[in-house]
């Protein structure tokens, strides 16, 4: 189970690092508020699904 946490870990990680890029590149072309703030939201909402996900895993015990 311990290596299932981690595969779930690292994959909305995985996610979150894509949200991060996708926030730099629109920056950097100059893109619309909106997107900026799309990519900003889904970050942090990439990282609250890493800390659910090691909070869960913490309380179930195993």
């Amino acid at each position: 189970m311990a290596s299932n946490i981690r595969s779930v870990v690292t994959l909305v990680a995985i996610g979150t690092i894509c949200w991060v890029i996708a926030l730099v590149i629109a920056l950097a072309l100059g893109a619309d508020a909106k997107i900026a703030w799309t990519c900003v939201v889904g970050a942090l909402l990439g990282l609250t699904g890493i800390r659910y996900s090691i909070r869960r895993n913490k309380r179930s015990g195993i």
